[in-house]
This record gives structure tokens, C-alpha cells and sequence, in this order.
């Protein structure tokens, strides 16, 4: 089925604007695609290196140039539960490659932090920056030039995002991302955010709060809402990155297992050693990049995606901007409720029918591109189904997913959406551009026009919360959080305090050059503000008292000021000097000085 008329035009405008760009991607991917195996040409000495430490059987198969030979980018740690499952990972991909032939090294391992043990410290100001750290990473491993595709193990935040930028720089070779899956379901995510507010309200204690925390993060796997770490997942399947229904199987699970093999069976299998050389900068064209948009819309996706998707698609030469991700959410149907859209968790989901009904539904109404090139080979019809195993529990088989939801309070069809747009937006106005998601906020809290407050720490406003300070309505601006202030963390620890707010029946809202990521909920927050105050963006010419309009339904962001008055005003520069030091943050102090806008995807490449 062609995709619909206006997801054409998009796809269209995209491809005319990235031709300067694509066209020379191409063409130094296909020049390096040529070379063939590399192997053949290093010198005995380098090959030596490259093997000493293999048992006899890879040895032999790697001293010639015919074994295709997998190179495996891991973000394997034992601390993090989402990446913890990847300890076994290594062994499961070089049996599954001996097995039909082939090898498989461990290229490198990359870091992987999580926002959810940094959150609200001074660690997640490194956050955002891992994401390139983890591109680089990546290329070290990689540059020893001994593999014919590649592998990648990562699930979370900027790790997924960070693999991507690299397989896409390493272009020329195959590349299947192989997730470890989300832990089970523990304590319901409303029952995490109920306890959360009462404890910012001073009615529950620590120890409450722990044990909630604890009995909702309690094992391995990805935590279970639908932030940004799930819909990295959703992501590399609807851009045609995995296995069709890798995504959200649970870690040690027999089919966990079983799809990890098979991702290694088909990645040795699309190399350029033989007849279906498939690689990743051919499988992400602007075709893909549309999907894995209309995707994100499709499931209201995390917010961080307005940055990461960016910079993924510069890494393959294409530009995609705010205004085509803005214009895509107004034609794509929101069809999942996934915390915090909703009350489910990525189980759930998974349950009514996961990623194969969702393709499926898109697919049907035209919403995606058929005709792609995955890395499983057969356009994304194919990952319109239900991963299972087999009878002797060992070999993954495919069935076409159900032709009715498992649970329509989660999962629904086209023709009944949650909501006819996927409620991620851009915001335009005399303080820039901005991002706003709307699809967990009330209709009628979507509107917010209140004097500024201003900020230039989360922690002020924490301050004046428990001073009584803030029982009113008012717009929080919290800036001097963008990437060149201080790395851009994420500012949830704001989400308990403005939802208290709200709920006392004030009109409230969050501007911010920061970020608030995939678990943006209840209250409407603009945010990615750019320019950003550092680069003396109009959000630094705010002033305490300023009447300011959000209005997250036409997509406007004014602060209601004349632009005589606003241009003649002084920007604040606020002593910035904290924010340089302490747990490394003195080896970022290039990234922030080379740091791009939030638009064009904060990256420093």
C-alpha cells in the first residue's frame, strides 16, 4: 500500500532538502563497500593482533577473507538493570556465529548511564553528552576495521541513540540492534507518581517512598513506563533495525534468547561476503526516518526524540527538522496508552499485540512506508507480527499479529485513536522554537497564559515550593539548562512539585531550554526553548512578572512583552562557573563549547 498523501509530502520535502548531504553519504559508503572484507588486506602482524586471543576454530576462520565476521558494540554493566542482561549476550552471538559458520569479537564496550540514578544530581548533567561519547565509543571499537556487520547491545536513553549515530558513521556495514527487553511489571506506574506526589507534599516519608521505588525498578530489564529508553526500542523495530518483534520480550527468557541468536544468524547473512549485502546506511533513508517519526507520534513517544532523531538522521545525511516532526504528528492517530499516556506499562502493551499491531495498523491506513529496506530484507510488512517459538522451544517462528487488540484501553485501531494526532508538537514565538508534548495533558490544561517565575537552578523552585512561595498560578521559566549551560539535564524533579500545583487548582506550566524527556506527564512544559539562554536566546530577556502565553493547541510561545522593550533589555548572565566542576564534568567543558542548538540535534559532530 502507498503511504498517504501527506506522509509523502513530508518524506518528499525531506529527501530534497538532505540532498546535499545524502548524496555524498552515499556515495563514500558504496566507495567503502567495494573494498570488501578489509581482513584480506591487513598486514599478517595486524591480523595477528586482531585474533590472538581466539580459540583455534575462529582463529582459522579469521586468518582468511570468506568467514564473515561479526564485530559486537556492547553496553554491557552490571549496575544498570536494563543493561545487565548483556553479560550473556557475547557468548549467545559467538556460539549462534560459529554455529552457521561465521565469528564474532567483542569490538568494544561503550558506557551507559542512567538517568534514573542521576536524576535530579549533578551526573545528569554528563547525560545528553553520552550520547556522542557513545558514537565515538563505538568508532574506536569499529575502526580496527575486522568485521563485515556489527552488532549493537543497548537499550536506554542516549545508548541506543549513540549506536545508531555510529552504525550510520560506519555505514557500510550491516548493523542489527539486539535489545535485552523490559523487566516485569511491578508497583503500577500511577501508584510510582502517587506516591512520588505525596512525598514531594511531605505526607508520606523516605522509607514509603523507597519501598515504592524499589518494588517498581526490581529487576532486570528496562524500566517499564514508555520513556525514552522503550521508545529507542520502538524506534530500531519501525526503522527496520531489528528482528521483526525483538522489542519488548523479557530478559532470560527462553525467546529472549532465541531472538538474540537469530539477530546474529541474519546479521551474518547480509553481509557483503554474500548475496544479500544490506547496510545500515542504505536500510535508514529518509523513508525510514519518517516511520520511526510516525512511529514515535503513533505511541506518544518521549520527547527526547526531537534531539536524538535529529542527529541520528545527520549521521546518514539526511535533515529532518522540528517543523517535519510537528507536521507529521498533525496527520499520525495516537493508538497506545502507555504510561504516561496512560495507566499501562510496556507488558501490557506488548500483551494486546506490542509493535506487529501497531505496524500493522499504520501500515493498513498509509501512515508508514511499505517498500523499505530492513535488516531483515522484506519491507516492513514483515514486522507485522507476534514473535513466538516454536514447538521445540528453540527456533523463533513469525504469525501475523491478532486482528483485534488484546486490550483496546491500550492498544487501539485506527479508526478509534486515543486522539487523531500524536500530541508532540512544535511551538513557535517571539522566544524561539520549542517542543511541547500534549498527549498526557488534560484538553483543558493546554492553555496556560500567567506571569513568569523565574529559575535558573530546579533547585530554586524546589526552594520556594516548601517556602509556600508558589501557591498560584504562574509559568515557571527554568533556564540556563540547555546543552552549552550545562549539559541539559533533565529536570524531573520538577514533574511532583508543578503536578501538586496543578492539582490544587492552579493554572500552571514549564518553560525551560532543559529537557523532561519520555516521562513528560500532566503539566504542559515547553521545552528545548531555542535559542537557549546561554546563546542569549529571548528566554534570558525574561523577567519576573512577564505575562507569558503557551498554548499547546495552536503551538504558539509568547512571552507578552512589545519587541522594542524585549530587544532593549539586557540578557541575564547568571555565574555559571558550578556547573564546571565535579564528577567529571571538567572534561566536558569542550562538548559545552561546541555543543549545537536543541533543533539541530545537540550534538557536537
Amino acid at each position: 500500500m502507498n503511504a498517504d498523501r501527506r506522509i509523502e509530502e513530508v518524506t518528499d520535502r525531506i529527501r530534497e532538502r538532505s540532498a546535499p548531504t545524502r548524496e555524498p553519504y552515499l556515495a563514500r559508503i558504496r566507495a567503502k563497500g567495494a573494498e570488501g572484507p578489509k581482513r584480506s588486506t591487513l598486514t599478517c602482524g595486524n591480523l595477528a593482533h586482531g585474533f590472538a586471543a581466539c580459540g583455534p576454530l575462529d582463529k582459522e576462520r579469521l586468518s582468511g577473507d570468506r568467514t564473515p565476521n561479526l564485530g559486537i558494540i556492547t553496553a554491557y554493566n552490571d549496575m544498570l538493570s536494563a543493561h545487565q542482561p548483556f553479560e550473556r549476550f557475547p557468548e549467545l552471538i559467538r556460539q549462534a556465529a560459529r554455529d552457521v559458520g561465521g565469528t564474532a569479537q567483542v569490538a568494544s564496550g561503550v558506557p551507559a548511564m542512567c538517568d534514573g540514578v542521576t536524576q535530579g544530581q549533578t551526573g545528569m548533567e554528563l547525560s545528553l553528552f553520552s550520547r556522542d561519547v557513545i558514537a565515538m565509543a563505538a568508532a574506536v571499537g569499529l575502526s580496527h576495521d575486522m568485521f563485515d556487520a556489527a552488532v549493537y547491545l543497548g537499550v536506554c536513553d542516549k545508548i541506543v541513540p549513540g549506536l545508531a549515530i555510529a552504525a550510520l558513521t560506519f555505514g557500510h556495514l550491516p548493523a542489527i540492534f539486539v535489545p535485552a527487553g523490559p523487566m516485569t511489571s511491578g508497583l503500577p506506574n500511577d501508584e510510582k507518581s502517587r506516591i512520588r506526589q505525596l512525598y514531594a507534599e511531605g505526607k508520606v516519608g523516605r522509607d514509603q517512598l523507597l519501598e515504592a521505588e524499589s518494588q517498581s525498578y526490581h529487576g532486570p530489564g528496562t524500566c517499564t513506563f514508555y520513556g525514552t529508553a522503550n521508545s529507542n526500542q520502538m524506534l530500531m523495530e519501525i526503522m527496520g533495525l531489528h528482528t521483526p518483534g525483538a522489542s519488548f520480550v523479557n530478559p532470560n527468557t527462553p525467546l529472549r534468547d532465541a531472538l538474540t541468536k537469530e539477530a546474529t544468524k541474519r546479521a551474518l547473512s547480509i553481509t557483503a561476503l554474500g548475496n544479500e549485502y544490506t547496510p545500515a546506511g542504505l536500510v535508514v533513508d529518509e523513508r525510514a526516518v519518517v516511520n520511526g517519526v510516525v512511529g514515535l507520534h503513533a505511541t506518544g513517544g518521549s520527547t527526547n526524540h526531537t534531539m536524538h532523531l535529529v542527529a541520528i538522521a545527520a549521521a546518514a545525511g539526511i535533515q529532518l527538522t522540528w517543523e517535519d516532526i510537528s507536521d507529521l504528528s498533525d496527520v499520525t492517530p495516537l493508538l497506545a496508552r502507555v504510561y504516561p499516556n496512560g495507566l499501562a506499562d510496556v507488558n501490557h502493551f506488548q500483551a494486546a499485540g506490542g509493535m506487529g499491531f501497531l505496524i500493522r495498523e499504520l501500515l493498513d491506513r498509509g501512515l508508514l512506508h511499505e517498500d523499505v529496506r530492513t535488516a531483515w530484507g522484506r519491507g516492513l510488512r514483515a514486522y507485522a507480527i507476534e514473535a513466538k517459538l516454536s514447538a521445540d522451544g528453540e527456533q523463533v517462528v513469525r504469525r501475523d499479529a491478532p486482528r483485534k487488540s488484546g486490550d483496546p484501553k491500550v492498544l487501539t485501531t485506527g479508526d478509534k485513536p486515543f486522539s487523531t494526532n500524536g500530541g508532540l508538537r512544535m511551538l513557535r514565538g517571539n522566544l524561539g522554537k520549542a517542543v511541547i508534548k500534549v498527549s498526557a495533558v488534560k484538553p483543558e490544561r493546554r492553555v496556560v497564559e500567567a506571569p513568569a517565575k523565574i529559575f535558573h537552578d530546579q533547585n530554586e523552585l524546589k526552594v520556594a515550593f516548601d517556602a509556600g512561595e508558589l501557591d498560584r498560578d504562574f509559568i515557571a521559566v527554568v533556564r540556563f539548562q540547555g546543552p552549552k549551560s550545562n549539559g541539559m539535564p533533565e529536570l524531573h524533579k520538577l514533574t511532583p512539585l508543578l503536578g501538586v500545583l496543578q492539582d490544587r487548582g492552579h493554572q500552571v506550566a514549564l518553560v525551560t531550554d532543559g529537557r523532561m524527556s519520555g516521562a513528560s506527564g500532566k503539566v504542559p512544559a515547553a521545552i528545548h526553548v531555542t535559542p537557549e539562554a546561554k546563546s542569549g536566546g529571548p528566554i534570558a530577556r525574561i523577567k519576573d512578572g512577564d505575562m507569558i502565553r503557551l498554548d499547546g493547541e495552536t503551538g504558539t510561545l509568547e512571552v507578552l512583552v512589545d519587541a522594542e522593550t524585549l530587544d532593549q533589555r539586557t540578557p541575564a548572565t547568571p555565574d555559571l562557573s558550578a556547573n564546571e566542576i565535579g564528577l567529571g564534568r571538567e572534561l566536558f567543558a569542550v562538548f559545552r563549547a561546541a555543543v549545537g542548538d536543541a533543533e539541530a540535534g545537540a550534538s557536537v559532530f
